[in-house]
């Protein structure tokens, strides 16, 4: 009895102590003039009004509320960005005012959000990795020289399509791109970080890298309650941290394994190219906020996180561009008209071709502009009291940027909700590497992507690939009016439903 007692007191000091400092928070903020939101439930706030595509509810509400949204989720103060206008003074004026990150729980797995750099607190630490990647990884020089890894893993991707064409073609059943590209996308990285192939027959502990990677990508993609109150964390209610440990344990097990491999065998001779590993290896600090030598830590989680973001974005990317190519039967024609003038006789899509590939460059752009691999972007937070765009933005508000809506302002663009490539090419000035604020797929300001450079030729090379080598047609169970176009948030906006279209080898 007297166990059953002290249970309820807990489970009330539990509920009640953060309703009463939700109230008191909400009387003192009542005097300042906070951005306008949808009314929400006690203590729940806004968190069942978002449903579960929230991209697609909150651009549902600009025209009510304008271009900045606030939202209670549980106890966390967020603040929605949902226009070009308000992300231009974002990224232009008030960048170092939001430049730290909402940390998850799942992202705290293993001190993950410590070494990452996505995910680092601003400061000399983030600085010094943000360096190291833009200045000696992903330097165009760097990336010139393995044009030829990458143009290798797309011949392996292109045989392996074929085979699994041949055994399924005669049943008119399709493939599943997507995991082909994902494959391919692998062990480009995995040559660019190790200078191996990950993923063969022969590889056990590449197969199991690949499986483990894959979970650890699951996890952020489920709501957790823990998040939206913290005061739950130490509970773990739905075991998603637990999870999240357990796996990423698990992968960086695997990665310090090829780290040492790589030890052993030492530095690479005189006449081989350096691959990423080797820069990280040979990484010496300042001593000025820096340390001498990068951790074994930190060392694994950098590798970990590139395997994430390139394998993940791309071959989403990919996906929603073939979709759409698919639907869009006279874009395809005219993807391939220009594959065949721009690559000719040669026979094989080199990456040195990409600048004189107008249209599809148009149709990586629209497919950016419809499908953003992140549509909230990675969020951000305020790091202190801040007046944006006239409204009260209290310290560590979570800062969301809808880029999903930001590709759909009517103001913006014609038919908004069309593919039609053909519109950048009346706008080819505007790219998406942070400087026009209506195409910010990789973010913008001090904390965009890094690795814009290498996803722009992967995707390029990849897509191109799959047109100028194949001809498709959707699985014989799909037509053009019944294909599923709905969306799955995980880590990445991938299709819920992923496309099966069966290629069939073009005579070159």
């Amino acid at each position: 009895m007297v166990d059953w007692a002290s249970n309820i007191l807990l489970w009330c000091i539990i509920l009640v102590i953060p309703v009463l400092f939700l109230l008191l928070h909400r009387r003192r903020s009542g005097s300042v003039r906070l951005p306008p939101g949808p009314p929400g439930w006690p203590v729940f706030g806004n968190m069942f009004d978002l449903g579960a595509m929230p991209h697609e509810t909150l651009a549902g509400l600009r025209h009510k509320y304008g271009d900045v949204v606030w939202l209670n989720l549980g106890a966390i103060k967020t603040t929605v960005v949902q226009s070009s206008k308000a992300a231009a003074e974002l990224f232009k004026n008030q960048d170092l005012c939001f430049s730290d990150r909402t940390i998850t729980e799942t992202m705290r797995a293993q001190g993950y959000h410590e070494s990452s750099l996505a995910l680092a607190p601003y400061g000399p630490h983030w600085r010094s990795l943000r360096r190291l990647m833009t200045m000696e990884m992903l330097v165009t020089k760097r990336i010139n020289e393995t044009a030829g890894v990458r143009r290798k893993c797309v011949d392996d991707m292109l045989s392996w399509i074929e085979e699994e064409a041949r055994g399924v073609g005669g049943e008119g059943r399709g493939i599943q791109v997507a995991h082909f590209v994902f494959l391919a996308s692998f062990n480009m990285l995995g040559n660019l970080m190790l200078s191996c192939d990950l993923l063969h027959p022969g590889s056990k502990e590449g197969s199991e890298f690949f499986e483990v990677m894959v979970r650890v990508m699951e996890w952020p993609g489920h709501p957790n309650s823990a998040d939206f109150f913290p005061w739950l964390r130490w509970m773990d209610p739905q075991g998603l941290r637990k999870k999240a440990e357990r796996d990423l344990g698990i992968a960086m097990k695997i990665a310090s394994g090829f780290v040492q491999e790589r030890i052993k065998r030492g530095p690479a001779a005189e006449d081989h190219k350096k691959d990423f590993l080797d820069v990280l290896l040979d990484f010496q600090g300042s001593g000025k906020n820096e340390p001498p030598q990068i951790s074994d830590k930190d060392l694994n989680i950098i590798i970990l996180e590139i395997f994430m973001a390139g394998s993940e974005t791309t071959s989403s990317t990919v996906e929603w561009a073939l979709t759409e190519l698919l639907r869009h039967p006279e874009c395809m024609a005219k993807v391939k008209a220009e594959l065949g003038r721009v690559v000719g006789a040669s026979g094989k899509l080199e990456e040195r071709h990409i600048d004189d590939l107008q249209y599809l460059q148009a149709v990586v752009k629209e497919t950016f502009r419809l499908h953003p691999p992140i549509p909230f972007l990675v969020p951000r937070k305020a790091v202190r009291d801040t007046n944006f765009m006239g409204y009260h933005i209290p310290k560590n508000t979570q800062l969301f940027v809808n880029v999903w809506a930001i590709g759909r302002e009517a103001e913006l663009w014609e038919e908004p909700s069309s593919f039609k490539p053909e519109r950048f090419l009346d706008l080819n000035h505007i790219d998406y590497k942070g400087q026009h604020f209506q195409l910010i797929p990789f973010g913008a300001g001090r904390r965009m992507c890094a690795g814009v450079p290498l996803a722009h030729r992967m995707v390029h090379l990849v897509l191109g690939s799959l047109v100028y080598h194949f001809d498709w047609q959707l699985d014989s169970s799909i037509t053009l009016e019944t294909m599923d176009m709905r969306e799955n948030l995980a880590m990445v906006m991938r299709k819920l439903e992923p496309l099966k279209a069966l290629p069939k080898k073009v005579s070159l």
